[in-house]
């Protein structure tokens, strides 16, 4: 455990880790306007419980999982919203925008859109953000074992939405499987 953050600390962890914090929240709210405001938000929570963190662990999973509750919290408050009628505009395509770069990404993404928010969480972390399974297990506070569960449903799920299009394959951070 450490004091309160420095201005120095502060700064080299927003330009370590802002860009990843900015990416996940963009990857699972797809809203660009969201995703700014989830990565201030989850810096200020960041900032002031640093004191509490325990140096002796790795930082970048602790980032994620303030970044993940800070997306929970956002979407849930845009649901309840929602109801009310009172929901922001935002951008619905811009993470389409921002990942197509060509059309079979595009339908990989829109099949991703389309898992559960757990299964997608996992997809993200471990695919996307490039995290080992036992890092995404922990930063979703799961055990390994569910985190599997979650990635072999998350797959299957996109296997099987998958085969419905012209794909024979598709590709998930470098890894190729097979949709039939």
């Amino acid at each position: 455990m450490t004091q309160q953050i420095t201005r120095a600390e502060a700064e080299k962890i927003f330009q370590e880790y802002s860009a990843y914090v900015f990416k996940t929240a963009l990857f699972l709210s797809r809203s660009k306007e969201m995703a700014d405001d989830i990565t201030q938000e989850t810096f200020l929570k960041i900032y002031k419980g640093y004191p509490t963190f325990d140096n002796e662990k790795p930082i970048r999973p602790w980032i994620y999982k303030i970044t993940l509750n800070t997306v929970r919290n956002m979407l849930r408050k845009q649901r309840w919203l929602s109801f009310f009628n009172e929901i922001p505009e935002t951008s619905a395509d811009v993470l389409d925008t921002v990942v197509q770069d060509g059309e079979d990404r595009r339908i990989l993404w829109k099949a991703v859109n389309k898992l559960s928010l757990k299964r997608k969480e996992v997809i993200i972390l471990h695919f996307y953000l490039g995290m080992k399974l036992n890092e995404t297990a922990m930063v979703l506070d799961i055990p390994l074992g569910t985190c599997k569960s979650r990635l072999n449903g998350a797959l299957n799920a996109l296997k099987k939405h998958l085969s419905n299009s012209n794909l024979n394959t598709f590709s998930v951070g470098g890894r190729y499987y097979e949709t039939n």
